[in-house]
């Protein structure tokens, strides 16, 4: 919601002035004071007694928050760029002056009107209060689903599923077991647990079929009367008068009871409690959105219904608009099956889409005109069933989490959105909730869980650790959110259809995005833009950011690239506000970042893909940012930091440094970057013993935060490389990790195997990549008590590797194997598949032998009915086979990037004629 996220907005803005070493201006402390205590009483005011109701007071809210930082943010602006135009003896005097007047039109303009919406807002709660006192907040539950299946249709499910719960529910286990149906609003997890509820195999099998709808706002007394059949509470009854009744009808059968939709513990437990163990065979199945209500109830087996194929949803969409006698005429067959394909699945806009079909015209110009109007036609205001029940979850959401969820609207249509940038994103936008004990990045990470947990969002891949590494949202959803976020003015999305008539609210919007690619409409719509805090972009277009008239950006994210030269550059680097920038880079010209760099006095993210540029030289000015926090750019060289007044600056929020080249770990630096958790080094290596130690690797090791550390050496120089053995002498002296790590990638280290016992000590460390020969030598033997916690390993391009003897015991947490690019290596040992956590292992450009004796593991754990041990195996290729030069770098030392591309060359060519 709008308001909320205005009001957290401005808490951010002045906490960053104020933990900021040199601020670029003071405000006046007694009236911070003020916006902020009026500040967290409208903070405590939406997260306790916010409703729908109160809309037009939280607009209100939301206009002041907004003003207090245009009136803010507007003079820092100004300030800054004076600052850097403007350098007089009197400066600083006509500075103090121009604060007074600032501070004065901030008492007048702002805290007034809070003062004003603040003893409203009081009143407000008084009649909340009063209303809690003299009524039964409870109402009534739902009397049923939003839609029923008609007696004619045949619903559409997975068979399979359908019989896993089928033999959930009848099995031989004898106590009372609980059946959760998961899934996202919509999706029909309702329908499903009707369809199981009226089975023939579970109306014989039971002698008790009870169904029960819950609800957000459930009575005990309503539902237990429910259970008992009775159409109404006996008002002369208690809960527990009820629940004995309950409990003695239900004593000694054997019986089924479906909670339907239920969105909280707390539900199933007050009514739960008066059903009996009879230990015959009974069961609870429940349906709920919420997947973590579903693991604490049952804490076992989650059935989660998926997305209809496009088989089903045509079937679906078929038995909707025709019925099971009629068949779909042939001319509206085609156009039919693209209306089913376009509703993704989701059953319920099937269902409400198949209902329009139904009342209207068959002919093939209407279905053309609902194809075309497919997402506009579902959320129709004269049908809102299917836009409600979904706006269900999303009115239900705790209001720390509506914001987020309505900013998912900004990407475009089936994105796949990385979690890292959402996060990053979130943070920048400053619509995270402030927590004392934890980062604002662990806060976004356990706010995308609980969407997720909430089915409002999807996870589309995840990460080696089971965490989400890309997320998506479904179409109706983003509907959803575009709605919601565009009533509330909380983004503004550009559309080609307002190409002559530009909206002139366009310069209250604080968030814009765009997706259609209509120049002229951006160009017009930018100058009205001059309030607007974030632009994110899906297209290519140079002329974007210097027609923007907005001065106050904060967020500037462009997933193509900026081709026109270095007037783009420049023109972004002028946003002196910007908290989070990503650019895209395809002209190879630049080396440094524009002069303008020095003044984003509120820089948190900088994300620059130069990946085919040269590196960009950052100024010594970095080290004098206190706000940032992530780093990432393709081929990044930083300097050390100046001596000088500003040595005390420490980046406590810098999280993340990404490859970064030839970085010097000196002492000056560990100490400015304390806090760090994801570090990306390159080096080229050229010199001698006197180069390892100017780099101060060994400081590495001081760096007690530190997470994830990836390191890649690139062992040349121009005439010769390195004798392999001085080199490994040179790293194991040097090379030192903290006990912090949990994920460590290597490249072209050349350690020998002997040197894995001091990575495997590391207590903490769950990934392991040994990539581009990390490690050198033919044989790596493992020993007892090494590589606790590890759940990830791959070896990828280490060629000499020829023997690799280990035990199950070594590897006692290994969950997945990775072997790439070992042409020479003879076997995978047969231990590993013995280790109880494996549950994959993945070959790619390895020999024939090693994917037999994969295979060999495979089959001997089926044999141990471990069903579960999942095998992948890509591009395998006989070593004899192979050219006589893969015979060289196994005998050699030699290791550079042409003998790693030969070696791919010679493997493609060998796969392609198998």
């Amino acid at each position: 919601m709008a308001s909320y996220a205005a009001v957290l907005s401005l808490f951010h803005t002045l906490n960053n002035i104020n933990k900021h070493p040199y601020p670029p201006i003071c405000l006046n402390q007694s009236q911070v004071d003020s916006l902020t205590q009026n500040l967290t009483f409208f903070q405590d005011f939406l997260e306790r007694y916010s409703s729908e109701e109160d809309g037009d007071l939280e607009s209100r809210i939301a206009a002041a928050a907004y003003a207090a930082e245009d009136v803010i943010e507007t003079h820092i602006v100004n300030q800054i760029h004076a600052r850097s135009n403007i350098i007089t003896v009197d400066f600083y005097q006509g500075w103090l002056r121009e604060m007074d007047l600032i501070n004065r039109g901030l008492a007048e303009r702002v805290i007034q009107e809070m003062d004003l919406i603040k003893r409203e807002v009081m009143e407000i709660i008084q009649v909340y209060i009063t209303r809690a006192q003299d009524h039964d907040l409870h109402s009534n539950p739902s009397g049923g689903p939003a839609f029923t299946w008609q007696s004619s249709t045949t619903p559409v499910f997975d068979e399979a599923l359908a019989n896993q719960v089928l033999d959930k529910l009848t099995g031989q286990q004898s106590g009372l077991q609980i059946i959760p149906i998961v899934g996202m609003g919509g999706i029909g997890k309702t329908t499903f647990a009707r369809y199981i509820y009226k089975n023939s195999l579970i109306v014989h099998h039971f002698d008790i079929l009870v169904w029960v709808t819950i609800s957000q706002e459930y009575s005990v007394p309503e539902i237990l009367a429910q259970v008992l059949c009775q159409g109404n509470r006996e008002s002369e009854l208690s809960d527990n008068e009820l629940g004995e009744r309950v409990h003695k009808m239900l004593w000694g059968r054997r019986y089924l009871i479906v909670m339907d939709d239920i969105w909280s513990t707390e539900a199933s437990e007050r009514v739960g409690c008066f059903f009996p163990d009879n230990n015959n065979g009974s069961r609870i199945m429940i349906t709920t959105r919420l997947s973590n209500l579903a693991f604490d109830l049952c804490g076992s087996q989650v059935f989660r219904l998926n997305f209809l194929d496009e088989d089903k949803s045509w079937n679906l969409l078929c038995q909707i608009v025709f019925g099971n006698e009629l068949g779909c005429p042939v001319e509206l067959e085609n156009i039919g099956k693209e209306i089913a394909k376009n509703c993704r699945g989701l059953p319920l806009s099937i269902i409400v889409i198949g209902g329009l079909l139904k009342k209207s015209n068959w002919t093939r110009a209407h279905w053309e005109y609902t194809l075309q109007n497919l997402n506009p036609l579902i959320n129709l205001d004269d049908g809102e069933n299917c836009l409600q029940i979904l706006r269900t979850s999303y009115k239900e959401l705790p209001i720390h989490l509506k914001p987020c969820f309505l900013y998912m609207g900004s990407f475009r249509e089936d994105h796949k959105i990385r979690v890292t940038k959402l996060i990053e994103l979130w943070v920048a936008e400053g619509i995270l909730r402030h927590n004392k004990e934890k980062r604002l990045e662990e806060v976004a990470e356990e706010y995308i869980k609980e969407l997720i947990d909430r089915n409002l969002i999807m996870v589309d891949k995840l990460r080696w650790n089971g965490k989400a590494k890309l997320c998506k949202i479904h179409d109706l959803l983003r509907d959803l959110c575009l709605r919601e976020a565009q009533k509330q003015r909380f983004l503004c999305i550009l559309k080609h259809q307002w190409h002559h008539n530009i909206p002139q609210c366009m310069n209250m919007e604080r968030r814009i995005c765009i997706h259609d690619n209509t120049e002229e409409l951006y160009s017009s719509a930018m100058e009205y833009a001059s309030l607007t805090r974030s632009l994110i972009s899906s297209i290519s277009w140079p002329e974007l950011v210097r027609s923007l008239s907005s001065k106050l950006l904060r967020v500037y994210s462009e997933n193509y690239y900026i081709h026109s030269g270095l007037d783009s550059v420049e023109a972004i680097f002028q946003k002196v506000n910007l908290r989070f920038l990503s650019i895209v880079l395809r002209f190879p010209k630049l080396s440094r970042f524009p002069s303008s760099w020095l003044i984003l006095w509120n820089l948190q993210t900088l994300k620059v893909d130069n990946r085919y540029c040269m590196p960009i030289m950052a100024p010594s000015e970095i080290w004098e940012m206190p706000l940032l926090r992530h780093v990432i750019i393709n081929s990044l060289e930083l300097p050390d930091p100046v001596c000088g007044e500003n040595d005390l600056i420490i980046l406590e929020d810098l999280h993340t440094l990404s490859r970064v080249r030839s970085f010097r770990c000196s002492n000056v630096v560990i100490k400015r970057i304390p806090n760090i958790k994801t570090l990306k080094l390159e080096y080229q290596m050229s010199g001698g013993e006197a180069e390892f130690l100017n780099f101060g690797f060994n400081n590495i090791g001081h760096l007690t935060k530190l997470q994830s550390l990836n390191l890649f050496f690139d062992p040349l120089t121009p005439t010769s490389i390195l004798d392999a053995e001085i080199y490994q002498c040179y790293i194991m002296q040097n090379l030192s990790f903290p006990h912090s790590l949990k994920k460590l990638t290597l490249g072209g280290t050349m350690l020998k195997w002997e040197c894995m016992i001091m990575i495997g000590s590391l207590p903490l460390l769950q990934f392991l990549k040994l990539n581009c020969n990390a490690c050198w030598g033919p044989v790596w033997e493992t020993v007892e008590g090494q590589f606790c916690s590890l759940k990830f390993l791959q070896i990828d391009g280490c060629f000499q590797l020829r023997y690799w003897m280990t035990e199950d015991t070594h590897f006692p947490r290994l969950e997945h194997l990775v072997l790439q690019s070992l042409p020479f290596l003879e076997e995978i040992p047969s231990s590993i598949g013995n280790i109880p956590t494996l549950k994959s292992i993945r070959l790619a450009y390895c020999s024939t032998s090693v994917e037999d004796s994969a295979k060999g593991i495979k089959e001997e754990q089926r044999d141990l009915e471990n069903i579960d041990l999942q095998l992948y195996i890509t591009a395998a290729a006989a070593v004899d086979e192979y050219s006589p030069f893969l015979k060289e770098i196994s005998d050699t030392s030699k290791y550079d990037r042409e003998t790693r591309e030969r070696f791919f060359d010679v493997m493609r060519d060998y796969n392609a004629d198998r």
